[in-house]
């Protein structure tokens, strides 16, 4: 890997989500070296050469066209590289397209000599995560998803927006697949050690149809985005800058990643989203939340 001083990033796929997730990176000084790979070679020099004009105003660093050579000393491989989500299409959807070209991908990544993490982001994520385990031959730890994470902040967000709390200070949860059978952990949803539920009834914020309401257009958001205007990328991109300090920086934060299902839920053999501390080993502890019979089941559902 890099020198422990200076963290190299590859960027696998340098479409909206991936050129979103290095601007992310820039402006938030995250690493010292990012590496972009896409077959569109000119799209990664030209957007090596944008983002190298941003660094007069953030931190210095190394940005580049890079090949899969690159690799080699790399800290994180975040791929992003795949078929997007079309309007009336489920993540499901973009199964096998996308595994030819994770296979692809990863396979090369590997020939390399690369012995860092891989952050997967490509849709369905759940299923790329475990399939880059699979290609790659690395521990389960070492290959992580973006998971929930995304479908998490959105759900701190909207609850924010009712109860009119910093969204940073609402401590909830989306676990499972990121996709359409996600679910809210209802049962360990707090501000500052409320449950949200006793909060709800407190302060007569919502009622049983609004709370159903509310987790139906987290859940259902990209749907949403992707009709108005094509692709979802901001959001995902900065959940993806967050993970990537977290490995980089080994900071031992709990954030909502895809992790190996090892039987604690019921659930075995596959990737799905739940909290974790993550730092440079990857995935250093899962984190299990003892979830109640109905979070149970959808857990075991989404799996």
């Amino acid at each position: 890997m890099a020198d422990k001083q200076r963290k190299k990033v590859i960027l696998v796929g340098d479409g909206a989500v991936g050129s979103s997730y290095a601007f992310a990176l820039v402006n938030q000084g995250i690493a010292q070296e990012l590496g972009i790979v896409d077959l569109f070679k000119e799209k990664t020099q030209g957007d090596a050469e944008d983002l190298s004009h941003a660094l007069a105003f953030t931190s210095p660093k190394k940005i580049y066209s890079a090949d899969y050579s690159d690799a080699s000393d790399a800290d994180l491989v975040v791929l992003t590289s795949g078929a997007p989500q079309k309007p009336g299409e489920t993540r499901l959807d973009l199964v096998e397209k996308n595994l030819r070209i994770t296979k692809d991908v990863v396979t090369k990544i590997v020939a390399s000599g690369f012995k860092g993490i891989f952050l997967v982001a490509a849709n369905p994520v759940d299923i790329l995560t475990y399939a880059t385990w699979k290609f790659s031959g690395f521990p389960k730890n070492r290959v992580v998803g973006s998971g929930t994470s995304l479908d998490t902040a959105r759900f701190r967000q909207a609850l924010a927006e009712k109860v009119d709390v910093d969204a940073r200070s609402i401590h909830a949860y989306i676990m499972g697949e990121h996709g359409d059978s996600e679910f809210a952990v209802w049962s360990h949803a707090n501000v500052a050690g409320v449950k949200l539920e006793q909060w709800f009834q407190e302060n007569d914020y919502l009622n049983e149809a609004e709370i159903v309401e509310l987790f139906e257009s987290v859940r259902d958001a990209a749907y949403s985005i992707i009709a108005k205007k094509g692709a979802t990328f901001y959001g995902v991109a900065v959940a993806l800058a967050r993970i990537t300090k977290a490995i980089l920086d080994d900071e031992h934060a709990v954030l909502p990643v895809s992790v190996f299902q090892d039987g604690q839920y019921g659930v075995s053999d596959c990737y799905l989203g739940q909290p974790a501390v993550v730092g440079a080993e990857g995935v250093v502890n899962p984190i299990h939340i003892p979830l109640n019979d109905a979070e149970m089941q959808k857990m075991e559902a989404s799996g």
